[in-house]
Formats: C-alpha cells, structure tokens, sequence
C-alpha cells in the first residue's frame, strides 16, 4: 500500500514488465553469499532449473567446502543432480560470446560437463546467438522450481566469488587459468512467489530464442520450496517488479523498461540517490542527473563506481565516456552535492583495485533495484537486462530494510557497520559518508577520472562505443561524413568488385596473349626477390596514389608479387607511406589551399576528422567516400594528429590487405598447381568475399 498522496513509481508496461507479490526477498551482497545460495536452492531442485547468463563456467566452484554430499566443480554438481532426479531438467543459456572474449572464456563446456564422454540426459546447454550484431545477451538469471529465483550482476563463472573482506587472494577467486583474480564487489537479489515465476518465464522464452528447442513447461503453483534454508530473508510479503531491456531481434519485441526504470527513480528522489555500477556513461541517466543536480533544492548524488577500467581498451574507451560524464555533472553540480567514489582497500595497495560489478540504484529510502543493467547506453537498449525492483509507498517496514541495503554496501565500503552510515531523514548522507572516509584504512576516496588530451579528441561519441541500438554500417559513416558526400553502400562493395574485376582482367589478359612470352614471369620473380623491390613497390605506392590509382589496385598488384606475411606487411608499409606524403602535402598547403583543390564538400570532412581522429580515419579507408589521396590530403590540412591519422590508415586498410592477399594466394595455388584441393580452397576464399558482398549489397544497397 502507498502512504497518501504518494505516487505509485512502478508502472507495467513503461518501467517494470511483471510486478506481483513476493513473500521472501533478500539482497546477496558479494559471490561468497549468492554462489552458497544458489548451490542450496539448486541442490534442493526437483523439476526444473533454469540458467541464464553472460558467461558460463563449469569448473568453477560454488562453495569453498561443499557438504551437501555433491561434486564441488559446478559442471559434476549438475550432473549429479540430473541423474540422481529422474524428473529434473537443467537448461543452462550463455551469451554466444564474441572472439574479443574467446580466450576469457570456456571453449568447450560440453566436455567439462560431461555430455560426450559420460552423457547426462536433462542437462541443456546452448550458447545463445539470437540478437543484433555486436549486443550480447547480459541476463544473469537463475530460476529453480518456478519458486525461487535470483537476479542480478553475478555470473556463474571464474574470477566473481569473492567474500565482502576482499582479500588480495582468494582461494576461489580464480580466473580460466586459474590464476588470482582481481577482487570483486557484487550484488545478487533471490525472491518467491510472483516475481520468480515472471522470471521462469523470461527464462523460458529466452531459452526458447536463444536454443531453440522446446523446453518444460512453467507450473503454475510449485509444490516445492528450494529457498535456502540457512538465508533469512531481509524483506518479507512485498511487491516486486521485473524490469528489462531487450533489443528486439528475429520479430521479438523491443523493451526499454529498466531505461525508464532508471530515469523515473532518478526524477522521484527528493534527498538522495545512491548509485553503485561498474559503468557510468549513460546518456540518459546522465542528462537525468545533471537535471536534478541543477534544481535548488535537488537530491545529493553519490555515485559509487571502480577505479579502473578492465584492460587497455576498456580505459581508452568507457574510461574516456565516464571522464566526460563525470566533467558534465561537476559543471552542473553548482551546491556541492554530488560525489563520485571509488572504494580503496589497503590489502590491495599494489595490485588491482576492487572491481566494482554491482548494479544498485537507490532513491531516498523510498525505491531500490538491483539487476545486470549497467548505466552505460548498452544496458538501455541494446544488451539483453533483467532487474529487481520494490518501492516502499510510505510504508515504514520496507523504508527500513532498503535504508538498511544501503547502509550495508556503504558499510562494507567504509569498514563500518551498516547502522553508522544510515542518516536521519533531514541528515546528508555525503556529510555522514566524507566523515567516515577520513578515518585511516578501508574507505571511499573521491574519483576524478580523467581522459589524457590526444585520447579524449581520437575516441568519437558515445553513440558509437557504447551504442544504444545496433548501428549499421552507414550510422557510422553519418557520424563522420557530410550528407551530401556519402556514397551507398552498394557503391561502395561495387568499387571493390569492379577493383578485383579489373586486375584479374589484367592478368589474363597477360597469361593468355603474346604479353606472357615477352613479359615472362620468372622476370616478375627475380624483380621481387631484388633488394630493391620492397623500396620500389613503395615507391609505385607513393606515385600511384599520386596519379589517383585506386589503393585497392596497388594491393592487389602487390599481393601477384609478393607472398604470405612479408608480402602483406610491405603492401601496409606502401599505403601507410602513401597515405603519410600525401598527409605531408596537406599539411604543407594548407587548409585554405586544400579547399580550393579539393572542393567545398570534401572539407567538410575536415571538423569531423579533428574531432573523431583514428576511428574516422578507420571507417573512411574501409567505407571510402572520397579518394585514398584526397582523404589523406584532407587529414592533414586538418587538426587530426599524425600518429591518430596513422593509426588509423593501419586499421582501415588491414582488412583489404588480409582480403587481397587471399584471393591472390588461393589463386596462384589453383595455378601451380591445379586439382581439387585448390579448386576448392580457392572457390571457398572466392564463395567467402562474395557472400560478404552480396550479404552487404542485399542489407544496404538501397541505403
């Protein structure tokens, strides 16, 4: 019930898709309490199990000491379950996982859990491929008995069980070489009643998507109750809502709901918002923030999030994003009410900082959700998400127990206990928070990410490396290029075949008229093999391009002379060299004279250059739009810096070379040495570089 004169927040249908009564819930803060949990209410299964998630890992293991009388290693403890219940079925669903991540992960569960060496029948593993190209599907989800579920940030893998001390090591803090991982802070929900069995049948429709194999079907009053037996729960007989977000894919409906979910909770505080992510870069929330921070007499912020990114890319990439956030509500922030932190523990001086994994938004003591969506644009629309949520509607008893979540997570952060970190209703809560953080040890330090100058101008909008949506291939183009000067896609892949067309053409032309006898090809082999060829293929590179030769030509011209990686790295050096004197040349005359040469469109290209650098320089090499020559005058006369403009040239042009080279390979082979083998190889190169094309031609001609 809501106090009155309040207004109800979760609303199916625009921030929530189910919200129904539950008579348990509690929050599982850190691996150590959900992998116990989640092994207690698993091994308590009878009919059902369902696993979702990011990532899956079999040999991982749940608890440090299992004494349930099961394997420890999950893939065995499964397979235990299955064959000693006749009536349990198991479908495990993991995100069909990009190559990015191909060495982070398991390649083979299968053979870990059994299924062809000691086979278990009614134990389902696939790895889910059904969505737009470049999402993933983020869900970590897992339902028993269509009574208990649990939802939230931790996958069933390596590297996140970890305890709330978060000690340097950790015995099964491990990655997929079993090496220590970084420490890690997460949260995971488990709830009954309605809202789990809105998540049995998330989970099964997300099985039947993503699998495409039938699956058992919901039971509508479980019999069973695999609630752990050692957890209480922190809040009993509530509403609780499931919120998603779903890109929509195959003829399945989009949903945006934690999107909305987020930006209502943001807009209903009236004294303070608590916010834990590994993220923050959301477009969205973020504008919803600044909006509250500039009111008069707006909510506090504190914004909980990791020091460092994971890896290089990462810190180059979303590190820049939340720099650039971070910046904008310092701007806005004209009271002093907002605070970003990052938790510092001093066991880990030395190593890796915490990694911050939680997802946990909290409004006033009033609305609490805890889910897999991160605040970056991904989660908003583009990843698949599932989220908790419960609001308090006035009510006393569910006010205290998300004051109390919230003070627990400040607790763990500050080293002290939940109730210290709890402020009255008129008290702050970033005073109550900076007076804790000043005492010696384990605290919360302010975070000041910062992006260095060069990286910030190279890295593009947010649009691009934390999308909203799938963009197509011409969305990129538009984020560089004039209206006026693009080219269809189409025209485009027609360029490239008329390219190839046109060298073979050449070449037959010499092999089968008199041009062969007086052009022989031992001629072409001993010019290559000179010591001075690779300094006169440059050159040809140099000239070339000068005289406007197509770029895709010279590759090509390069690859019928040169062989395997040495031929492909010299043909990358001869465009690399081009493209730098013509960059020269640019720079030298100048942007007034450049646009004179090159035309008042073609310059237009000159702002979005300086401000997008190498990704621009990327997408204009492998979407041309304009000559290899001009593009790269342009590039000087504009503010891009060599090295971005180089960089760049190199990604953009890789992909044509790695193409060239090939089909020229597979077609000298067929040549030397014809049969069925290379017939084949070459038709499949050729079967390969067509099916692209037509794939590209067929998505995008009429674009």
């Amino acid at each position: 019930m809501h106090g009155p004169g309040r207004v109800k927040l979760l609303i199916p249908g625009r921030n929530c898709w189910r919200a129904g009564r539950a008579r348990r819930f509690a929050f599982l803060v850190d691996g150590e309490s959900y992998f116990a949990a989640v092994r207690a209410a698993m091994a308590a299964a009878r009919r059902t199990i369902f696993i979702l998630g990011w990532d899956f890992d079999s040999r991982i293991r749940l608890a440090p000491r299992a004494e349930d009388g099961y394997p420890e290693e999950l893939g065995a403890f499964l397979r235990a379950l299955v064959r000693e219940r006749r009536q349990l079925h198991v479908y495990v669903l993991s995100w069909d996982f990009a190559m990015a991540f191909a060495l982070d992960r398991e390649w083979r569960p299968l053979y870990k859990l059994g299924w062809r060496e000691q086979p278990a029948p009614r134990l389902y593993f696939r790895l889910d491929a059904r969505h737009p190209t470049g999402s993933s599907h983020h869900q970590k989800v897992v339902v028993v008995d269509d009574a208990v579920a649990f939802c939230g940030g931790l996958d069933l893998t390596h590297g996140r069980w970890d305890t709330s001390a978060h000690h340097r090591e950790e015995e099964l803090r491990r990655d997929v070489r079993g090496r220590p991982s970084r420490a890690n802070h997460d949260v995971q929900a488990i709830v009954d009643g309605v809202p789990a069995r809105a998540l049995a049948e998330l989970a099964r429709e997300r099985w039947r998507r993503g699998a495409e194999r039938p699956c058992l079907a919901l039971d509508p009053s479980p019999q069973n109750d695999p609630w752990p037996a050692a957890l209480a729960p922190d809040v009993t007989d509530l509403d609780v809502a499931v919120s998603r977000t779903d890109p929509g894919y195959a003829g399945a409906p989009a949903a945006r709901e934690i999107r909305h979910l987020y930006v209502d909770a943001i807009a209903s505080a009236k004294r303070r918002l608590y916010l834990e992510n590994q993220y923050f870069s959301s477009s969205d929330i973020g504008t919803a923030l600044e909006a509250r921070l500039r009111e008069p007499d707006g909510p506090e912020v504190v914004v909980v999030s990791r020091l460092t990114e994971e890896g290089w890319l990462e810190q180059r990439t979303m590190g820049v994003l939340r720099a650039r956030l971070h910046e904008r509500l310092r701007a806005a922030d004209a009271r002093g009410r907002y605070r970003l932190l990052y938790p510092h523990l001093p066991q880990l001086e030395g190593a890796e900082p915490l990694n911050v994994h939680s997802k946990v938004l909290i409004a006033d003591d009033e609305v609490c959700t805890i889910g897999s969506a991160n605040f970056n644009n991904r989660s908003m629309g583009f990843d698949t998400e599932c989220n908790l949520a419960f609001e308090a509607g006035g009510n006393p008893r569910l006010r205290r127990a998300i004051a109390a979540f919230r003070g627990r997570l400040l607790g763990e952060h500050l080293a002290v206990e939940a109730d210290q970190v709890s402020p009255g209703e008129r008290d702050s809560l970033v005073e109550r928070i900076e007076s804790l953080a000043a005492r010696p040890g384990r605290t919360l330090r302010p975070l000041e990410p910062q992006a260095v100058g060069d990286i910030d101008k190279v890295i593009p909008a947010s649009a691009i490396l934390d999308p909203e949506r799938f963009a197509e291939p011409d969305v990129l183009v538009e984020e560089f290029v004039p209206p006026d000067l693009r080219r269809p896609m189409a025209v485009r892949v027609a360029r490239f075949a008329l390219e190839l067309v046109a060298v073979a053409l050449v070449v037959a032309v010499w092999r089968w008229t008199p041009l062969h006898d007086r052009f022989p090809a031992e001629a072409f082999v001993a010019a290559a093999a000179s010591p001075f060829a690779p300094w006169t293929a440059i050159a040809a590179y140099i000239l070339g391009t000068l005289l406007t030769i197509p770029i895709g030509v010279l590759i090509l011209a390069t690859a019928l002379l040169f062989h395997g990686v040495a031929g492909m790295l010299l043909s990358l050096a001869g465009a690399l060299s081009a493209a730098l004197v013509l960059y020269g040349i640019g720079r030298l005359l100048g942007r007034y004279a450049m646009r004179r040469i090159a035309g008042r469109h073609l310059n237009r290209i000159t702002r979005r250059l300086a401000r997008h650098g190498a990704l621009a320089i990327a997408v204009l090499r492998i979407l041309p739009v304009a000559s290899y020559a001009a593009v790269s005058a342009v590039a000087g006369a504009s503010y891009i810096r060599l090295r971005a403009f180089a960089l760049g040239t190199l990604l953009g042009t890789a992909p044509l070379v790695v193409i060239a080279f090939s089909l020229v390979d597979r077609a000298r082979a067929a040549y030397l040495d014809p049969g069925p083998v290379t017939y084949a190889s070459l038709a499949a190169v050729v079967g390969i570089v067509a099916a692209g094309g037509f794939i590209v031609w067929r998505r995008f001609g009429a674009s």
